[in-house]
């Protein structure tokens, strides 16, 4: 009988060691708001709830599985929801957001494999003053920013103040094609440096186009460069930044130069208040947007907090750039060309 229980003990004991190395976490954001918006599709104006402004609305479960020797298994799995209907935000998948597993390694990095955030996005989120807001911030300009990557490999490793992170996708919209192993794919390496305020960081993106199947590759291609900085004094962060972009389709090139500025400031524990400015120059064309953004945040708690942002869209006669998102954005969100648009949301989030 002693042996017994002496053995049920120490299986016991075992087995809460093994679970004790795994955890998994459900985590989420609740963000929605009311949002007043003019020139949506020419002259009309427009009030409605909306989700996700500061933060995409989402739920998702994260785990980590320790496998010995600082080499640890992981894996994302997050979607995304819309607050003011309950419904999903993308009805064809279900883990819309993010989707990967992968190994990490103390000194070495983090291996991931499924769909998966850009390196841009990554840069966005450290880099653009509104941190990748759906309303509003530098997507507004460039969609890009806040993309995503299907059937992606990606690394991200630090060494020190110095990080470097690379990716690659087969096909980064949809499944991969036999006999077209080029085409849809997207290639992206980054650095960024950080040392004490300062921070620097550069992304190179490179997509392929000419998705559809039957349709000769003719080597479309956007290609993409960025470099931006922040740097914190006391209780101000300045941000700076410029993307290069090139949209090649047979022999037509388009190109673009998008700078930024902006400021966040704590002005209390609870308060942060945010300023940030965007403008566009294309080659060839007088369609030079500019984006003007405020942002005041509230923090109720450290999971709560009221927000209200404004922005306000400036557009010459061959421009028709919106302050929504231009990802899925849709035709009655956009002004029509030469029109300003002005929005403003506010709402609460809660993280959990």
């Amino acid at each position: 009988m002693k042996i017994k229980m002496l053995t049920a003990a120490v299986v016991a004991l075992a087995s809460t060691g093994a679970f004790a190395q795994s955890s998994v976490t459900m985590y989420g954001v609740a963000d929605v708001g009311i949002e007043y918006l003019t020139h949506a599709g020419g002259d009309n104006s427009t009030v409605r709830m909306s989700s996700g402004n500061l933060s995409g609305s989402r739920w998702g479960l994260r785990g980590t599985e320790d496998l010995g020797g600082g080499l640890k298994g992981i894996f994302t799995l997050e979607s995304g929801i819309n607050i003011d209907t309950g419904s999903g935000a993308d009805s064809s998948r279900m883990f819309n957001r993010q989707a990967f597993v992968g190994l990490q390694k103390d000194g070495i990095g983090t291996l991931t494999l499924g769909r998966q955030q850009t390196l841009l996005y990554d840069f966005g989120l450290n880099y653009d003053p509104m941190a990748i807001a759906t309303r509003y911030s530098i997507i507004g300009q460039d969609g890009a920013f806040a993309s995503r990557a299907d059937n992606a490999i990606k690394y991200v490793g630090t060494f020190g103040g110095v990080t470097a992170s690379a990716l690659y996708s087969f096909r980064y919209n949809g499944q991969e094609v036999p006999g077209q192993t080029s085409r849809g794919a997207e290639y992206s390496a980054g650095l960024n440096y950080a040392t004490g305020p300062l921070s620097v960081g550069a992304v190179y993106d490179q997509v392929r186009l000419g998705l559809t199947a039957g349709v000769a590759d003719t080597g479309a291609k956007i290609q993409r460069a960025t470099i931006a900085g922040t740097y914190m004094f006391g209780p101000a962060k300045v941000f700076g930044g410029w993307r290069w972009a090139n949209q090649t389709m047979a022999d037509n090139h388009v190109r673009s130069n998008l700078w930024w500025t902006g400021l966040g400031y704590q002005v209390t524990p609870a308060l942060s208040l945010t300023g940030a400015v965007y403008y566009q120059a294309f080659h060839q064309t007088s369609a030079d947007p500019w984006t003007l953004v405020a942002s005041a945040d509230y923090a109720l708690s450290k999971r709560t907090d009221l927000y209200l942002n404004m922005a306000y869209a400036i557009n010459k006669k061959d421009s028709d750039r919106g302050i929504v998102s231009v990802v899925g954005v849709s035709n009655a969100d956009q002004p029509i060309n030469g029109q300003n648009q002005f929005g403003a949301v506010v709402g609460i989030r809660h993280k959990f």
